[in-house]
């Protein structure tokens, strides 16, 4: 009890989603605190990671994989640092870690998304799709599944009004998802309705100003 209120504050914070404030609280605490250290460094790897400083986070968030606690929190910081070696162009680690959480039951609509992603980049188109159809099955209302089966699928020209149905749904789920309306948009400019594609594209940019994916998609639709 007495390592849960010294944290408290924290971890309300980081409740509040003030993940700074939240992250500074736990930094400050000195070494001699009361204060499990795996607890710590479980709230300290995921502010990191809330903050995308994620080279910051990774330490952190091995220290909790590695420790053999608290197997909940071992499968979400393994997940997050799955998406952070993904992210980081570090595939293998990233599929380690990503093939230990199938091992365990965890979350697999998603880590098959992840590993679906994952696929994608390394330009394994077919087995991308095939990682994206496991994860529908096991979730079809998964809009990170659905998004991407969808851009995947108006990239590759394959089924183009399949790879619509796949990004509306995806948006309706998440209807402030930059993704999701760049995926729209982009689908639409592959069906030749540019004012359509430009229409979703726009209110992806003023969500996401400086991504450069919605910017090239963005020159493409006005160049037609």
């Amino acid at each position: 009890m007495a390592e849960k209120n010294v944290l408290k504050e924290g971890i309300d914070l980081y409740n509040k989603r003030d993940y700074a404030a939240s992250l500074a609280f736990f930094l400050s605490l000195p070494d001699d605190t009361n204060a499990d250290n795996i607890d710590l460094a479980y709230y300290i790897g995921l502010c990191y990671a809330k903050l995308q400083r994620y080279e910051d986070a990774l330490d952190y968030l091995e220290q909790v994989v590695t420790s053999g606690a608290n197997i909940d929190r071992i499968l979400q910081c393994r997940y997050v640092l799955a998406v952070i070696y993904a992210m980081s162009n570090r595939k293998k680690l990233a599929q380690f870690e990503l093939n230990k959480l199938l091992e365990t039951g965890y979350k697999p609509s998603m880590v098959y998304a992840s590993l679906a992603y994952i696929s994608w980049e390394q330009a394994d188109v077919d087995k991308c799709i095939e990682y994206y159809k496991k994860a529908l099955e096991i979730d079809s209302e998964n809009p990170t599944a659905l998004n991407g089966m969808g851009y995947v699928l108006a990239c590759e020209n394959r089924d183009l009004t399949m790879a619509l149905s796949y990004c509306k749904k995806a948006l309706n789920l998440s209807p402030n998802s930059a993704a999701c309306l760049d995926s729209v948009g982009w689908v639409y400019l592959k069906l030749g309705l540019v004012n359509d594609a430009l229409k979703y594209l726009y209110q992806a940019r003023e969500l996401m100003p400086e991504n450069y994916d919605i910017a090239e998609h963005i020159k493409l639709a006005q160049s037609n």
